[in-house]
């Protein structure tokens, strides 16, 4: 059976570039990762960009595995700070808007989408559970990928997924999206 558990990062500083996570990421990963330590998980992947390997690194000190980096796990499109924020987020409504739309610098949500599942595809067949820690817009294009976009509700294509959220696909099927459950245990 091939169980993953998506989990968003954490709260990352509100920075262009590369940003690590806040002290308030720093808990919720934490948190996250002690949730996670509850569940039989034998690997764990992670996006390349900082934010998702700290994440990543606090489920690893939890769970004594290594993160293995996978770049089909990064965000569709980061903001580096060479254009204007509003720019950025122009771009990234219209990604939304228009699933073929391709940013500068970066991967329509379709193609981001087709990423992802790939990933899923090839880490299905391993035995026990997988965490990949990964990004929200990535996410959500691959739930637009597996269950058309018509279901998901409307603020989550708005909002985003929350820090630290957990989607579980098992068998290549979505069964839970977005969880934060765990961040309000104890």
């Amino acid at each position: 059976m091939g169980l993953v558990y998506l989990v968003q990062h954490a709260e990352k500083d509100a920075a262009p570039g590369d940003p690590g996570l806040t002290d308030i990421g720093q808990e919720q990963a934490r948190s996250v990762a002690r949730w996670i330590k509850t569940r039989d998980v034998r690997r764990l992947f992670s996006s390349p960009l900082r934010r998702a390997r700290e994440t990543a690194e606090a489920i690893a000190r939890e769970l004594n595995l290594a993160v293995t980096l996978d770049p089909r796990l990064r965000e569709r499109v980061n903001w580096d700070g060479t254009c204007a924020f509003e720019t950025f987020l122009a771009d990234w409504r219209e990604s939304v808007r228009d699933r073929d739309f391709i940013p500068p610098n970066g991967d329509s949500s379709r193609q981001a989408g087709e990423r992802m599942r790939a990933f899923l595809e090839d880490i299905s067949a391993q035995h026990g559970a997988v965490v990949a820690v990964t990004h929200g817009g990535v996410t959500t294009d691959l739930l637009r990928t597996l269950l058309g976009g018509h279901k998901l509700s409307p603020r989550l294509l708005h909002d985003g997924v929350p820090p630290c959220a957990v989607t579980t696909a098992t068998d290549m099927k979505i069964t839970e999206i977005a969880s934060v459950a765990h961040l309000r245990s104890p």
